[in-house]
């Protein structure tokens, strides 16, 4: 039972030509093992009576050979996935079953985007261009952020956690560029203009700046006084 649950387990990572290509020893002993377990099923099936099967010469040695390789495969997967979570530290928010989906599907890499709100707080998905480059991040209330550098999953050959990470380092480049633009932006135009133009936490992040600064000021030069005035300008 088992070398039947793992065989199962495993049978449908080991299927995928991504898996077995970035980890080939132990796909070949999965295969090893495969080519055992379905001898010993058509066996059964051909026998068509348990009791005949289980006094089957060295099946019990066969099974306790497929258990000991199916538990090294088992190390190496779960090796595997450690590195890819060092490598990009926010895999370490998702599944081994949520990670292995990303990394059997390595060709498309729109297969992130149903796990993106585990490893991004506030982040939905991605959004792909038809060449498969990404141009932007959508939170799940549909804002949408152009990013200011897009990002070709292409470039990293396969490696799944090498463009996330360059995904990572550009949503910050892209806060940063959208804090200091709408900053900037403040003092040129009517309040309701510049709330409709940024994103919701860079409206939040600046509106609370110039808040602090404003009432800062009120207080030191006009005290309470100041303060009121504020509050109805602001009304």
């Amino acid at each position: 039972m088992k070398v039947q649950s793992v065989w199962l387990y495993l049978e449908p990572i080991f299927g995928s030509e991504d898996i077995i290509k970035q980890m080939p020893t132990e796909a070949q002993l999965f295969k090893k093992v495969d080519g055992s377990w379905r001898t010993m099923m058509q066996s059964a099936l051909e026998a068509g009576k348990a009791m005949a099967v289980t006094k089957t010469e060295g099946l019990l040695d066969k099974l306790k050979e497929c258990n000991e390789n199916l538990e090294t495969v088992q190390k190496g997967l779960n090796d595997y996935l450690e590195t890819k979570r060092l490598a990009f530290p926010r895999f370490f928010f998702l599944s081994n079953d949520n990670l292995l989906e990303i990394l059997s599907e390595t060709k498309d890499p729109t297969r992130v985007n149903p796990h993106m709100k585990k490893a991004f707080e506030g982040i939905q998905s991605l959004e792909f261009l038809p060449d498969q480059r990404i141009a932007a991040m959508m939170s799940s209330e549909k804002e949408k952020v152009q990013m200011t550098t897009q990002v070709d999953p292409a470039k990293a050959k396969g490696s799944v956690e090498k463009w996330l990470v360059e995904v990572e380092q550009v949503m910050l480049e892209t806060i940063r560029h959208n804090v200091l633009q709408s900053h900037e932006d403040y003092t040129g135009r009517r309040f309701t203009d510049w709330l409709k133009s940024w994103p919701g936490q860079v409206v939040i992040a600046i509106f609370c700046l110039y808040w602090t600064i404003d009432v800062s000021s009120s207080l030191k030069n006009e005290g309470n006084a100041g303060v009121r005035r504020y509050s109805d300008k602001l009304d």
